[in-house]
């Protein structure tokens, strides 16, 4: 007995510090964290929801006596007839009815989300939103509708700028892309499938995204669909941090990727917009790949980052300045080119007609050039291989499966060129490498190809046991060819 009232005073004790069983010890533990609990978005709507605004455009009249057609549906669809004669003109393939010969009327294009940046009535939205439109119309929370002006659109960063005549208008404010951290909570404000201030919440899912030469996007996790682009991703603190306009999509539908344009970036252009009606961007006239990890190694580069030039435009900024195909950019201006598509941010962002530093490595060594930006233009089309009359006789293949021949004075000023073999035939790791027959071999891991006997002294000197890099002269461009035994 004495050991049973020992054991029941053991357990009244243990139960007097812990509390009142597992309950009292969880109890305690969860006093001493802190609690947490998810975002209230309640406040945050009602402060920038009234700036988010419904975007429609009217495509112009068909011509007279054409047929109304829905965008997916075939004339031989069953629900085709229907859509005709029953919708109205306004609906996505509606006729509305419309006896024979009466002029059509002007039909809803599409629908898409915007925000006001200004009380006089500016608006940001996407270019894709408005691209093509005859007319816009901007709906706001409180219903009312106002025709608006395009005041400028820029299609290689999809960012519209819009007027409607009004005062006195609800705005939103820019947040600070630097302080926007990977994992912190935003949300988006817009109109998917055409249901007017819809919102979504989720998180920044990465930052410096590479879907296109100029933009940077922000990843995220919000639900964002077709409507919603145009539309405000927002912080926390109320500010706009970037423009919903992509999604990763195999079904059209909302997949857990969006992008959003930011807003620094989307900043730069409005501002042109807004005082000449157009993006001016800078060039330097060349066509840049990637650096991969065993380029580099090849070359002697610390890391694989900077900008390989492919092909140089004749008679650019870039060759007037003596940039040569085969140059790892490594720095524009003083700002590092980390990976490629930064080079074509650096020099879009900077102003035509000056001048820049331009820091290339070439053959082991570190050159800086002066390079005059130019006003950037549509890319001109790259010139087909120039053949000289003389083919080049065919060699035995090496031990990478390469027969080359010599170049003949003709080929090699044609060219601008002025080393270099033929590729005669490939086999072995040389074909499964990409090497292609017309290829011209300039250089064999950094060292360049001055004649046939020397390139062949250069491939037997070489470990057969590892990668071998060729610099490749390929129509008008060049490329780095990674060779494995």
């Amino acid at each position: 007995m004495t050991k049973f009232k020992a054991l029941a005073l053991s357990a009244v004790l243990s139960a007097s510090i812990l509390g009142s069983g597992p309950a009292g010890l969880f109890a305690t533990a969860s006093a001493q964290a802190p609690a947490r609990t998810l975002p209230d978005f309640t406040e945050l709507v009602e402060k920038a929801g009234p700036a988010v605004v419904n975007i429609r455009t009217i495509e112009k009249a068909q011509p007279k006596g054409s047929r109304p057609q829905g965008p997916q549906l075939d004339e031989n669809d069953p629900f085709f007839e229907f859509f005709r004669r029953f919708m109205p003109p306004g609906y996505p393939g509606g006729g509305g009815g419309r006896p024979e010969g009466e002029e059509p009327a002007p039909r809803s294009r599409g629908v898409g989300s915007g925000f006001i940046t200004s009380s006089d009535g500016y608006i940001l939205s996407n270019h894709h939103v408005v691209d093509g439109a005859a007319e816009i119309r901007v709906t706001l929370t409180d219903k009312r509708e106002f025709k608006a002006k395009l005041v400028g659109s820029d299609q290689r960063s999809d960012v519209a700028l819009l007027k409607i005549e009004a005062n006195n208008l609800p705005t939103l404010k820019f947040g600070s892309i630097d302080k926007l951290k990977v994992g912190e909570w935003v949300l988006a404000i817009g109109s998917p499938f055409g249901l007017e201030n819809t919102v979504t919440a989720g998180i920044v899912s990465a930052k410096g995204r590479d879907t296109g030469d100029y933009l940077p996007f922000i990843q995220t996790d919000v639900a964002v669909n077709p409507g919603n682009s145009g539309g405000p991703l927002i912080n926390m603190n109320g500010e706009v941090v970037g423009i919903n306009s992509q999604i990763y999509s195999r079904t059209g539908g909302f997949m857990g990727i969006s992008f959003a344009i930011p807003i620094d970036e989307a900043q730069r252009v409005v501002e042109q917009l807004r005082t000449v009606g157009r993006v001016i961007r800078g060039r330097v006239g060349v066509a840049i790949d990637e650096v991969t990890q065993e380029v580099a190694e090849a070359l002697g580069l610390k890391s694989a980052s900077g900008a390989l030039v492919r092909s140089v435009e004749v008679g650019g900024p870039a060759q007037k300045a003596g940039v040569e195909p085969g140059d790892i950019v490594l720095s524009f201006n003083g700002r590092r080119v980390e990976k490629v598509s930064d080079l074509p941010r650096l020099v879009g962002n900077f102003k035509p007609g000056q001048d820049a530093k331009l820091e290339v490595w070439r053959r082991g060594e570190t050159k800086t050039l002066t390079v005059r930006v130019a006003e950037l233009e549509p890319d001109a089309k790259p010139r087909p291989l120039a053949k000289g009359k003389n083919v080049p006789e065919k060699a035995a293949a090496n031990w990478l499966g390469i027969s080359a021949g010599e170049l003949d004075a003709a080929r090699k000023e044609s060219l601008r060129i002025t080393g270099g073999v033929a590729v005669t035939a490939v086999s072995g790791a040389a074909e499964r490498a990409g090497l292609r027959v017309g290829d011209v071999i300039l250089s064999v891991n950094n060292n360049q190809v001055s004649s046939l006997s020397q390139f062949s002294s250069q491939i037997e000197g070489l470990d057969r046991k590892r990668a071998v890099v060729v610099l490749v002269r390929r129509g008008d461009g060049v490329i780095f060819l990674p060779i494995k035994p």
